[in-house]
């Protein structure tokens, strides 16, 4: 996106890894690795890289994970926004590719 940071191809790239990798929206994360949280410090497991806030989701065809979205470059809202589209989006295309 124009004007966002060199760091949100990273971010993005992560935030996918991290969805796939825990099998659950970055933006769920958030709320489990804070202090009081049952996920509290798994921003220091730093050689996986896993984004703690919006953007990652991950995707699911016939009831399995096949992948992962990640979106960064806007405000997290943003992110979160843009991903939920682009996961509505391939399941469209994954309902036409495989009817």
């Amino acid at each position: 996106m124009e004007g966002a940071l060199l760091g949100s191809i990273e971010l993005a790239i992560n935030k996918a890894k991290t969805a796939v990798l825990l099998k659950m929206e970055t933006s769920e994360l958030h709320e489990l690795a804070q202090p009081s949280g049952e996920l509290y410090g798994i921003n220091n497991a730093s050689s996986l890289n896993f984004v703690t806030f919006g953007g990652g989701i991950p995707l699911r065809w016939g009831g399995r994970l096949i992948g992962g979205i990640g979106v960064s470059g806007g405000s997290v809202e943003e992110d979160i926004a843009v991903a939920t589209s682009c996961v509505k989006e391939m399941e469209h295309i994954l309902e036409i590719l495989y009817k």
